[in-house]
Protein backbone atom coordinates (compact mmCIF):
# COMPACT_ATOMS: atom_id res chain seq x y z
CA UNK A 1 0.00 0.00 0.00
CA UNK A 2 1.05 3.77 -0.89
CA UNK A 3 1.92 5.79 2.11
CA UNK A 4 2.25 9.54 2.45
CA UNK A 5 3.37 11.39 5.65
CA UNK A 6 2.05 14.98 5.89
CA UNK A 7 2.36 17.92 8.15
CA UNK A 8 -0.22 20.05 9.62
CA UNK A 9 0.89 23.93 9.57
CA UNK A 10 -1.56 26.15 11.75
CA UNK A 11 -2.90 24.09 14.73
CA UNK A 12 -5.84 26.33 15.23
CA UNK A 13 -9.14 24.51 15.12
CA UNK A 14 -9.59 24.33 11.31
CA UNK A 15 -6.58 22.80 11.37
CA UNK A 16 -6.79 20.39 14.06
CA UNK A 17 -10.35 19.56 12.82
CA UNK A 18 -8.80 18.75 9.12
CA UNK A 19 -6.18 16.65 11.10
CA UNK A 20 -8.66 14.77 12.49
CA UNK A 21 -10.09 13.76 9.20
CA UNK A 22 -7.21 13.19 7.13
CA UNK A 23 -5.15 11.05 9.45
CA UNK A 24 -6.14 7.47 8.40
CA UNK A 25 -2.97 5.24 8.40
CA UNK A 26 -5.41 2.48 7.02
CA UNK A 27 -5.40 4.55 3.92
CA UNK A 28 -1.31 5.41 4.01
CA UNK A 29 -2.58 9.18 5.00
CA UNK A 30 0.29 9.20 7.75
CA UNK A 31 0.15 12.38 10.38
CA UNK A 32 3.99 12.86 11.33
CA UNK A 33 4.05 16.14 12.67
CA UNK A 34 2.36 19.96 13.52
CA UNK A 35 3.62 23.64 12.98
CA UNK A 36 2.15 26.82 15.17
CA UNK A 37 3.83 29.71 16.43
CA UNK A 38 1.65 29.09 19.75
CA UNK A 39 2.44 26.97 22.64
CA UNK A 40 -0.54 27.16 23.65
CA UNK A 41 -1.65 25.53 20.22
CA UNK A 42 0.77 23.33 20.08
CA UNK A 43 -0.13 21.72 23.24
CA UNK A 44 -3.39 20.86 22.55
CA UNK A 45 -2.58 19.74 19.59
CA UNK A 46 -0.38 17.21 21.28
CA UNK A 47 -3.60 16.03 23.49
CA UNK A 48 -5.17 14.68 20.20
CA UNK A 49 -1.84 13.51 18.44
CA UNK A 50 0.31 12.55 20.74
CA UNK A 51 2.22 10.66 17.91
CA UNK A 52 3.15 13.92 15.72
CA UNK A 53 6.52 15.92 16.22
CA UNK A 54 5.79 19.43 16.94
CA UNK A 55 7.61 22.68 15.62
CA UNK A 56 7.39 25.93 16.40
CA UNK A 57 8.95 27.73 13.38
CA UNK A 58 8.27 26.61 9.41
CA UNK A 59 12.19 26.18 8.79
CA UNK A 60 12.62 23.46 11.76
CA UNK A 61 9.47 21.45 9.74
CA UNK A 62 10.44 21.83 6.52
CA UNK A 63 13.82 20.53 7.10
CA UNK A 64 11.84 17.10 8.41
CA UNK A 65 12.63 15.05 5.72
CA UNK A 66 10.25 12.34 6.58
CA UNK A 67 7.10 14.50 5.65
CA UNK A 68 5.90 14.40 2.10
CA UNK A 69 2.90 16.97 2.38
CA UNK A 70 1.79 19.72 4.47
CA UNK A 71 -1.50 21.21 4.45
CA UNK A 72 -1.67 24.89 5.71
CA UNK A 73 -4.55 25.76 7.89
CA UNK A 74 -2.78 29.16 8.89
CA UNK A 75 -4.07 32.89 8.89
CA UNK A 76 -4.92 34.00 5.02
CA UNK A 77 -1.57 36.61 5.02
CA UNK A 78 0.79 33.60 5.65
CA UNK A 79 -0.15 31.11 2.46
CA UNK A 80 1.66 32.64 -0.22
CA UNK A 81 5.39 32.73 2.36
CA UNK A 82 4.24 29.17 3.56
CA UNK A 83 3.31 27.74 0.03
CA UNK A 84 6.29 29.27 -1.76
CA UNK A 85 8.98 27.81 1.35
CA UNK A 86 6.89 23.95 1.47
CA UNK A 87 6.65 24.12 -2.51
CA UNK A 88 10.72 25.09 -2.69
CA UNK A 89 11.15 22.17 0.07
CA UNK A 90 9.57 19.71 -2.94
CA UNK A 91 6.56 19.48 -0.75
CA UNK A 92 2.88 18.44 -1.83
CA UNK A 93 0.67 21.69 -0.41
CA UNK A 94 -2.73 21.72 0.48
CA UNK A 95 -3.48 25.55 0.81
CA UNK A 96 -6.79 26.51 2.52
CA UNK A 97 -8.61 29.10 0.42
CA UNK A 98 -8.51 32.19 -0.37
CA UNK A 99 -5.05 31.03 -2.20
CA UNK A 100 -3.69 34.24 -1.42
CA UNK A 101 -4.74 37.38 -0.54
CA UNK A 102 -3.05 39.34 -3.37
CA UNK A 103 -3.14 38.51 -7.44
CA UNK A 104 0.37 39.03 -7.36
CA UNK A 105 1.22 36.27 -4.34
CA UNK A 106 -1.31 33.78 -6.05
CA UNK A 107 0.61 34.23 -9.32
CA UNK A 108 4.05 33.73 -7.66
CA UNK A 109 2.44 30.32 -5.67
CA UNK A 110 1.56 29.35 -9.43
CA UNK A 111 5.14 30.04 -10.83
CA UNK A 112 6.74 28.57 -7.85
CA UNK A 113 4.94 25.43 -8.21
CA UNK A 114 5.30 25.22 -12.10
CA UNK A 115 9.32 25.66 -11.35
CA UNK A 116 9.86 23.10 -8.83
CA UNK A 117 7.13 20.63 -9.78
CA UNK A 118 5.64 20.73 -6.46
CA UNK A 119 2.41 19.57 -6.35
CA UNK A 120 -0.25 22.40 -5.45
CA UNK A 121 -3.84 21.94 -4.06
CA UNK A 122 -6.06 24.80 -3.00
CA UNK A 123 -8.83 23.70 -0.47
CA UNK A 124 -11.91 24.78 -2.07
CA UNK A 125 -14.21 22.21 -0.26
CA UNK A 126 -17.48 24.08 -1.73
CA UNK A 127 -16.56 22.25 -4.56
CA UNK A 128 -17.32 19.31 -3.09
CA UNK A 129 -20.47 20.11 -1.13
CA UNK A 130 -23.30 17.75 -2.04
CA UNK A 131 -25.71 20.38 -2.90
CA UNK A 132 -23.51 22.14 -5.32
CA UNK A 133 -22.44 18.63 -6.83
CA UNK A 134 -26.05 17.88 -7.25
CA UNK A 135 -26.25 21.49 -8.88
CA UNK A 136 -23.73 21.04 -11.00
CA UNK A 137 -25.08 17.91 -12.17
CA UNK A 138 -28.69 19.27 -12.99
CA UNK A 139 -27.04 22.41 -14.60
CA UNK A 140 -25.00 19.87 -17.46
CA UNK A 141 -28.02 17.89 -17.77
CA UNK A 142 -29.82 20.61 -19.92
CA UNK A 143 -32.76 20.44 -17.68
CA UNK A 144 -32.78 24.53 -17.98
CA UNK A 145 -31.33 25.20 -21.15
CA UNK A 146 -28.47 27.08 -21.43
CA UNK A 147 -27.12 29.29 -18.35
CA UNK A 148 -27.24 32.92 -18.91
CA UNK A 149 -27.28 34.88 -15.31
CA UNK A 150 -26.69 33.25 -12.00
CA UNK A 151 -26.60 35.20 -8.64
CA UNK A 152 -25.87 34.70 -4.67
CA UNK A 153 -27.08 36.06 -1.95
CA UNK A 154 -25.14 34.76 1.27
CA UNK A 155 -26.15 35.51 4.67
CA UNK A 156 -23.31 35.19 7.32
CA UNK A 157 -25.05 35.41 10.95
CA UNK A 158 -21.67 34.47 12.45
CA UNK A 159 -19.93 36.98 10.66
CA UNK A 160 -19.84 39.47 13.98
CA UNK A 161 -18.14 36.64 15.62
CA UNK A 162 -15.66 34.66 13.66
CA UNK A 163 -14.44 38.19 11.46
CA UNK A 164 -14.48 41.21 13.31
CA UNK A 165 -13.23 40.01 16.49
CA UNK A 166 -9.86 38.85 15.88
CA UNK A 167 -7.40 39.21 12.71
CA UNK A 168 -9.97 38.91 9.80
CA UNK A 169 -11.11 42.53 10.61
CA UNK A 170 -8.18 43.63 9.39
CA UNK A 171 -7.36 44.76 5.17
CA UNK A 172 -3.73 44.00 5.59
CA UNK A 173 -4.33 40.59 6.95
CA UNK A 174 -7.23 39.50 4.64
CA UNK A 175 -7.49 42.36 1.89
CA UNK A 176 -11.07 42.23 2.82
CA UNK A 177 -14.03 39.66 3.11
CA UNK A 178 -15.53 39.91 0.37
CA UNK A 179 -12.38 38.14 -1.21
CA UNK A 180 -11.65 35.87 2.44
CA UNK A 181 -15.15 34.55 2.60
CA UNK A 182 -16.81 35.33 -1.10
CA UNK A 183 -13.76 33.53 -2.51
CA UNK A 184 -16.05 29.79 -2.17
CA UNK A 185 -18.89 31.58 -3.95
CA UNK A 186 -17.02 32.93 -6.59
CA UNK A 187 -15.06 30.05 -7.16
CA UNK A 188 -18.72 28.08 -7.15
CA UNK A 189 -19.98 30.09 -9.58
CA UNK A 190 -17.46 29.95 -11.91
CA UNK A 191 -17.48 26.14 -11.39
CA UNK A 192 -21.16 26.20 -11.90
CA UNK A 193 -21.37 29.06 -14.81
CA UNK A 194 -18.51 27.29 -16.60
CA UNK A 195 -16.11 30.40 -16.76
CA UNK A 196 -14.37 33.05 -15.42
CA UNK A 197 -14.69 36.82 -14.72
CA UNK A 198 -13.07 39.03 -17.17
CA UNK A 199 -14.77 42.51 -15.26
CA UNK A 200 -15.70 43.21 -11.87
CA UNK A 201 -17.65 46.23 -10.49
CA UNK A 202 -18.54 46.36 -6.48
CA UNK A 203 -19.71 48.36 -4.11
CA UNK A 204 -19.44 48.02 0.09
CA UNK A 205 -19.81 49.50 3.54
CA UNK A 206 -18.81 49.31 7.19
CA UNK A 207 -21.77 50.31 8.67
CA UNK A 208 -22.39 48.23 11.80
CA UNK A 209 -19.24 46.92 13.19
CA UNK A 210 -17.58 50.23 13.17
CA UNK A 211 -20.36 50.97 15.69
CA UNK A 212 -19.92 48.01 17.58
CA UNK A 213 -18.05 48.27 21.20
CA UNK A 214 -14.66 47.22 20.93
CA UNK A 215 -11.81 44.34 23.45
CA UNK A 216 -8.89 46.41 24.63
CA UNK A 217 -5.94 46.33 22.16
CA UNK A 218 -3.95 43.73 24.72
CA UNK A 219 -7.03 41.78 25.27
CA UNK A 220 -7.14 38.73 22.79
CA UNK A 221 -9.68 38.05 20.38
CA UNK A 222 -12.53 35.19 20.77
CA UNK A 223 -13.89 34.37 17.41
CA UNK A 224 -16.29 31.51 18.58
CA UNK A 225 -19.69 31.36 17.31
CA UNK A 226 -22.54 32.45 20.64
CA UNK A 227 -25.90 32.36 19.19
CA UNK A 228 -26.89 34.82 22.23
CA UNK A 229 -24.33 37.66 20.40
CA UNK A 230 -26.98 39.39 18.65
CA UNK A 231 -28.06 42.13 17.79
CA UNK A 232 -24.46 43.45 16.92
CA UNK A 233 -25.47 46.64 18.18
CA UNK A 234 -26.11 45.83 21.64
CA UNK A 235 -22.82 43.36 21.68
CA UNK A 236 -18.88 44.14 22.87
CA UNK A 237 -15.49 42.30 22.98
CA UNK A 238 -15.12 43.38 19.01
CA UNK A 239 -11.55 44.02 17.05
CA UNK A 240 -9.85 47.43 18.16
CA UNK A 241 -8.95 48.03 14.89
CA UNK A 242 -11.74 47.05 11.63
CA UNK A 243 -11.42 48.44 8.40
CA UNK A 244 -12.98 45.68 6.33
CA UNK A 245 -16.72 46.00 4.75
CA UNK A 246 -19.21 44.47 6.37
CA UNK A 247 -22.03 44.62 3.38
CA UNK A 248 -20.56 43.32 0.15
CA UNK A 249 -22.26 43.47 -3.19
CA UNK A 250 -19.99 42.47 -6.78
CA UNK A 251 -21.61 42.15 -10.28
CA UNK A 252 -19.61 39.58 -12.53
CA UNK A 253 -19.32 39.39 -16.15
CA UNK A 254 -17.74 36.17 -17.41
CA UNK A 255 -15.25 35.34 -20.25
CA UNK A 256 -18.01 32.79 -21.87
CA UNK A 257 -20.40 35.77 -21.58
CA UNK A 258 -22.44 35.15 -19.03
CA UNK A 259 -23.35 37.23 -16.19
CA UNK A 260 -23.02 36.96 -11.95
CA UNK A 261 -23.46 38.65 -8.94
CA UNK A 262 -22.96 38.33 -5.02
CA UNK A 263 -23.98 39.73 -2.20
CA UNK A 264 -22.76 39.39 1.24
CA UNK A 265 -23.67 40.19 4.42
CA UNK A 266 -22.10 39.70 7.81
CA UNK A 267 -25.21 41.49 10.35
CA UNK A 268 -27.85 39.37 9.47
CA UNK A 269 -29.65 36.57 11.83
CA UNK A 270 -29.70 33.26 9.89
CA UNK A 271 -27.08 31.76 8.00
CA UNK A 272 -27.27 30.61 4.16
CA UNK A 273 -25.71 30.55 0.53
CA UNK A 274 -29.22 30.76 -1.61
CA UNK A 275 -27.70 30.50 -5.41
CA UNK A 276 -30.12 30.67 -8.70
CA UNK A 277 -28.63 29.90 -11.50
CA UNK A 278 -30.89 30.72 -14.69
CA UNK A 279 -30.88 29.43 -18.39
CA UNK A 280 -32.78 29.34 -21.60
CA UNK A 281 -35.42 26.73 -20.30
CA UNK A 282 -35.59 27.52 -16.79
CA UNK A 283 -34.59 27.81 -13.42
CA UNK A 284 -32.52 26.53 -10.52
CA UNK A 285 -32.24 27.32 -6.67
CA UNK A 286 -31.29 25.94 -3.57
CA UNK A 287 -33.11 25.92 -0.47
CA UNK A 288 -29.96 25.23 2.22
CA UNK A 289 -26.56 24.56 1.73
CA UNK A 290 -25.82 22.24 4.26
CA UNK A 291 -27.46 19.18 5.86
CA UNK A 292 -30.76 18.67 4.66
CA UNK A 293 -31.51 20.56 2.06
CA UNK A 294 -33.57 21.17 -1.43
CA UNK A 295 -33.17 22.12 -4.99
CA UNK A 296 -36.38 23.99 -6.42
CA UNK A 297 -36.52 23.66 -10.68
CA UNK A 298 -38.97 25.80 -12.41
CA UNK A 299 -39.35 25.30 -16.61
CA UNK A 300 -42.64 26.14 -16.97
CA UNK A 301 -44.35 29.56 -15.93
CA UNK A 302 -45.70 29.45 -12.68
CA UNK A 303 -45.31 31.03 -8.73
CA UNK A 304 -42.08 31.17 -7.12
CA UNK A 305 -44.01 28.87 -4.59
CA UNK A 306 -44.93 25.93 -6.43
CA UNK A 307 -41.47 24.64 -8.30
CA UNK A 308 -41.91 22.11 -11.13
CA UNK A 309 -39.44 19.70 -9.66
CA UNK A 310 -38.37 19.03 -5.80
CA UNK A 311 -34.81 17.48 -5.19
CA UNK A 312 -34.54 16.15 -1.74
CA UNK A 313 -30.87 16.02 -0.64
CA UNK A 314 -29.89 13.61 2.70
CA UNK A 315 -27.01 15.11 5.46
CA UNK A 316 -23.71 13.42 4.13
CA UNK A 317 -21.21 12.48 6.74
CA UNK A 318 -18.24 14.25 7.55
CA UNK A 319 -17.04 17.70 8.35
CA UNK A 320 -17.77 20.65 6.20
CA UNK A 321 -21.38 19.63 5.06
CA UNK A 322 -20.19 16.44 4.53
CA UNK A 323 -17.55 17.98 2.33
CA UNK A 324 -13.95 16.94 3.95
CA UNK A 325 -13.93 13.45 3.54
CA UNK A 326 -14.59 13.89 -0.58
CA UNK A 327 -11.48 16.93 -0.57
CA UNK A 328 -9.50 14.76 0.96
CA UNK A 329 -9.62 11.39 -0.73
CA UNK A 330 -9.34 13.98 -4.00
CA UNK A 331 -6.33 15.67 -2.68
CA UNK A 332 -4.37 12.18 -1.32
CA UNK A 333 -5.26 10.98 -5.06
CA UNK A 334 -3.92 13.61 -6.74
CA UNK A 335 -0.60 13.25 -4.72
CA UNK A 336 -0.31 10.03 -4.69
CA UNK A 337 -1.72 9.10 -7.81
CA UNK A 338 -2.36 11.99 -10.21
CA UNK A 339 -5.79 11.90 -9.99
CA UNK A 340 -7.51 15.21 -11.61
CA UNK A 341 -9.04 17.54 -8.77
CA UNK A 342 -12.34 19.52 -9.03
CA UNK A 343 -10.64 22.75 -8.48
CA UNK A 344 -7.00 24.02 -10.23
CA UNK A 345 -5.18 26.27 -8.46
CA UNK A 346 -5.81 28.75 -11.89
CA UNK A 347 -9.78 28.41 -10.53
CA UNK A 348 -8.27 29.08 -7.02
CA UNK A 349 -6.35 32.55 -8.60
CA UNK A 350 -9.29 33.41 -10.41
CA UNK A 351 -11.60 33.75 -7.46
CA UNK A 352 -8.99 35.83 -5.58
CA UNK A 353 -8.76 38.38 -8.57
CA UNK A 354 -12.00 38.84 -8.58
CA UNK A 355 -12.45 39.73 -4.79
CA UNK A 356 -9.23 41.57 -5.11
CA UNK A 357 -10.33 43.36 -7.64
CA UNK A 358 -14.09 43.50 -6.63
CA UNK A 359 -12.84 45.48 -3.13
CA UNK A 360 -10.92 47.75 -5.21
CA UNK A 361 -13.90 48.60 -7.24
CA UNK A 362 -15.81 49.47 -4.27
CA UNK A 363 -12.85 51.51 -2.68
CA UNK A 364 -12.32 53.75 -5.85
CA UNK A 365 -15.65 55.48 -6.91
CA UNK A 366 -17.47 51.86 -8.08
CA UNK A 367 -15.04 51.78 -11.31
CA UNK A 368 -15.17 48.48 -13.40
CA UNK A 369 -11.92 46.29 -13.04
CA UNK A 370 -10.41 43.90 -15.48
CA UNK A 371 -9.05 40.66 -14.48
CA UNK A 372 -5.02 40.29 -15.20
CA UNK A 373 -4.99 37.21 -17.38
CA UNK A 374 -2.47 34.50 -16.82
CA UNK A 375 0.34 33.23 -19.11
CA UNK A 376 -1.41 30.76 -21.43
CA UNK A 377 1.80 28.36 -20.73
CA UNK A 378 1.16 28.36 -17.35
CA UNK A 379 -2.96 27.99 -17.69
CA UNK A 380 -2.25 24.78 -19.47
CA UNK A 381 0.13 23.30 -17.22
CA UNK A 382 -1.99 23.08 -13.98
CA UNK A 383 -5.09 22.16 -16.64
CA UNK A 384 -2.89 19.98 -17.78
CA UNK A 385 -2.93 18.24 -14.13
CA UNK A 386 0.60 19.32 -13.25
CA UNK A 387 2.74 17.66 -15.44
CA UNK A 388 5.83 18.49 -16.97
Amino acid sequence: MKTISFAMVGLSSRGTALAEAAAQPEKGWQLVAGMDVSEAARRKFAEKFPQAKLYGDLDSLLADRSIQAVFLTSPDFLHEEQACAALEAKLAVYCEKPMAITIEGCDRMLETARRTGSRLFIGHNMRYYPVICKMKEIIDSGLIGEIQCGWCRHFVAYGGDAYFRDWHSERKNTTGLLLQKGAHDIDVMHFLMGGYTRRVVGMGQLSVYNRCARRDPGEPGEADFNGMRYPPLEQSGYSPVIDVEDHNMIMMQLDNGMQASYLQCHYTPDAERNYTFIGTRGRIENIGDDGQCELHVWTRRTSRQTPDIVYHLAPAEGTHGGSDPMILQNFFDFVMNGAKTSVTPVAARNAVATGVLGHQSMRNGNLPQEIPQLDPALIAYFENGQKK
